[in-house]
């Protein structure tokens, strides 16, 4: 037999309507968190249990089937838009339906409700990410208000436990849908806002108008330390919209990098192109690069170290900073693409002069018969469909008029 809730009220079962109300003023009187903030978890633990006890129905439930039969509802959870009975035990107590009451290894801990995070992007440069950098913020959040403490006045015991819903903000209807099924209907007290508590209108606050929160501007640093990558999370702890009884969410900025002209971010590499000559890449060459610290670099290649086109080639310890150990660095890749010269760029005099200079051409010997042909190459420029089949399409069209095609598959 379950008798929890009788025993936090410290009445017997048999006690009246009349004795359980005599025990809740008492026991609220004594217990009210205006006398001791401590005293804020056995508050709602007794009104919870004279919530429960004071009503037919549920203590009905209760009776019969103890706290399972509240949390289940004796065929539908009549607590369901709580989040469940074991909702309600979580929200109030820390510990669900096996937690407090039954015993649980949770006491009377009660389990700190966490506000949102609050989150905001922070555009930044590669080179702030190569740099570091800190950027100065102005951010606007709610916060407690100084006046009153988030108390809502400045009258500490003007606060007074809401008569209609027993402090715990909510306001439930059932409706007997049927024989043990019951359905229930939950919102927030309008009272009292779903606060647990009222203010008279002459003792609330006139900063916040008894709101407990007004709106705070705060002048805050972001610092973007070397290394970071896109969609790294800088997160300002607690600087979240503040509630009271509520420990207050994160302000977290989400890194998000703008492209750059020249290089490109490939882990800890940076990554750059760059178009040579022929002469170029067979004769060496020599190049400036601006660098994201200001430095300029002086890329060399020397003659004879000839460059292929489309290969990379690097600049060691020249990327990116490391974001665990900014001392170690990546490396600086440059892909080439070498630019050949136009046709006929050279008489056949010179042109025999560089062949002379040049690697040998592969051997070839021309083979005879009927079955040789020797044909023309030319320069392809690209186009959509085949060209001859296209002509006689255009043919036909004239010669047939128009004609269907087969289905794509």
């Amino acid at each position: 037999m379950d008798t929890k809730l009788y025993d936090v009220l410290g009445v017997s079962k048999s006690s009246s309507e009349a004795e359980i109300k005599r025990a809740y003023h008492r026991l609220a009187k004594e217990f009210h968190p205006d006398k001791n903030p401590d005293h804020g978890d056995k508050f709602k633990e007794i009104s919870f249990a004279y919530d429960v006890l004071s009503d037919s129905k549920k203590r009905s439930v209760y009776d019969r089937f103890g706290m399972k039969g509240l949390q289940e509802g004796s065929g539908g959870d009549p607590f369901s838009g709580f989040g469940g009975a074991d909702g309600i035990f979580a929200d109030l107590f820390g510990g669900g339906g096996g937690g407090m009451f039954f015993g649980g290894g949770g006491g009377r801990a009660r389990r700190e409700r966490r506000g949102e995070n609050t989150v905001k992007p922070l555009a930044v440069t590669l080179e702030d990410l190569y740099n570091g950098k800190v950027f100065p913020k102005t951010i606007e959040r709610k916060a407690l208000c100084s006046d009153c403490n988030g108390t809502g006045s400045k009258n500490s015991k003007a606060s007074r436990t809401c008569a209609d819903c027993r402090g715990t903000g909510m306001k439930v209807q059932y409706r007997q849908l049927g024989p043990g099924l019951v359905q229930q209907v939950q919102s927030a007290c309008g009272k009292c806002e779903g606060q647990g508590s009222v203010i008279p209108d002459k003792d609330k606050c006139k900063t916040c108008a008894g709101g407990k929160i007004r709106t705070e501007t705060k002048e805050i640093e972001v610092e973007v330390t070397k290394g970071m990558t896109h969609g790294t999370k800088i997160t300002l702890q607690g600087m979240g919209d503040e509630e009271p009884g509520v420990v207050s969410g994160d302000w977290i900025y989400v890194v998000q990098c703008t492209p750059h002209s020249v290089f490109e971010r490939s882990g800890d590499n940076l990554v750059m192109r760059r178009t040579i000559s022929l002469t170029e890449a067979l004769c060496g060459f020599q190049f400036l690069i601006d660098h994201l610290d200001g430095r300029t670099l002086v890329v060399t290649r020397g003659p004879g170290e000839v460059v292929p086109s489309d290969s990379i080639q690097l600049v060691e310890g020249e990327g990116m900073p490391n974001y665990k150990n900014s001392f170690l660095k990546g490396n600086l890749l440059i892909k080439f693409k070498v630019e050949f010269p136009e046709n006929h760029f050279a008489d056949e005099k010179t042109l025999k002069a560089l062949e002379m200079l040049l690697p040998a051409r592969q051997p070839f010997e021309m083979p005879t018969g009927d079955h040789v042909e020797e044909v023309d190459l030319d320069d392809y420029e690209e186009m959509s469909g085949n060209t001859a089949t296209q002509e006689s399409d255009d043919e036909d069209d004239g010669q047939h008029g128009a004609r269907v095609g087969c289905a794509q598959q």
